[in-house]
């Protein structure tokens, strides 16, 4: 199976997630701040992979099944981190992002 950028991008999407947990959870003033602009730099490829694949033509089946997956994982883990750190936003978190 040959890997397209617009995939690529989708995978790295999913292997920044480990990072963002990481640095949310680190003892370090800008531990925070970086995490936050993972997350960012994460949403952008969420769009860039999907405006790549159909400017280049690069739809793949894998693609399409990885890129809604690498979406819900993002935001999941994103709902986990804040609600760990805010448990009382649960409700309030849940509904804005769903």
């Amino acid at each position: 199976m040959k890997i397209t950028l617009p995939t690529a991008l989708t995978l790295l999407r999913i292997a920044v997630l480990p990072l963002i947990v990481i640095f949310f959870y680190l003892p370090l003033e800008w531990g925070r701040h970086t995490a936050a602009w993972l997350f960012l730099i994460a949403a952008l490829t969420d769009w860039l992979d999907g405006y790549l694949a159909r400017r280049l033509g690069q739809h793949s089946a894998f693609g399409a099944f990885l890129d809604p997956v690498a979406d819900k994982l993002l935001v999941v883990l994103t709902l986990v981190l804040l609600v760990s750190q805010h448990p009382e936003m649960i409700v309030v978190l849940s509904s804005i992002i769903i």
